[in-house]
């Protein structure tokens, strides 16, 4: 009972933080459609925020999981506060409190891209030891792609934050928000 009790608890905490993230990404995408004319929609950034409200639905899906773990430490409170913390860090990276000293969001962005990717590839680190908490049987059901994913996904982080190619950026993000989607639809389409 107690332990039920704790994910409870936990989960309440998660909400809040994620509550946050979603919040910021929504209020943050109604400007386009707010001002149309007057907020200019950059590419990258929009496909990054597309992705990122994509990772924060099948994070909540996934962390459904965490109610199985019968033996709860703050080591393991800690990295899952963690993991949604860096999805609330990326989702005001996207949208500022103000955007005044920017030209726009491509200039915005530009500016703050090794932060972006630097926190993104951490959410990748922390997806790998997330998965390793719900066990070596939810490991084992998502198979060796699941650790070569967060392996290619970290380096690809670090290498955008270093490569300013518009093609390139482009590129890493519409593959990054196909392949989440497709991941999702392979493995978690129900919980079992």
């Amino acid at each position: 009972m107690i332990s039920h009790d704790l994910f409870q608890h936990i989960r309440l905490i998660v909400g809040m933080i994620m509550s946050l993230a979603l919040a910021r990404l929504l209020n943050g995408s109604a400007r386009f459609i707010q001002h149309p004319t007057k907020v200019k929609v950059y590419p990258v950034h929009i496909g990054w925020v597309f992705t990122l409200l994509l990772f924060l639905v099948h994070f909540w899906w996934w962390e459904f999981r965490l109610e199985d773990i019968q033996n709860w430490t703050f080591e393991t409170y800690l990295l899952i506060v963690s993991y949604v913390i860096s999805f609330f860090l990326l989702s005001t990276l996207l949208f500022p409190d103000d955007m005044s000293e920017y030209a726009g969001f491509e200039d915005y962005f530009k500016s703050r891209r090794k932060w972006f990717f630097a926190i993104l590839a951490v959410t990748f680190v922390l997806d790998t030891f997330d998965g390793l908490v719900k066990g070596a049987s939810y490991i084992a059901h998502l198979g060796l792609e699941f650790p070569w994913r967060n392996v290619v996904s970290v380096v690809l982080c670090v290498a955008a934050m270093f490569i300013r190619s518009e093609a390139f950026q482009i590129g890493f993000v519409a593959v990054t928000l196909l392949y989440e989607l497709s991941w999702i639809f392979r493995l978690y389409h129900t919980v079992q």
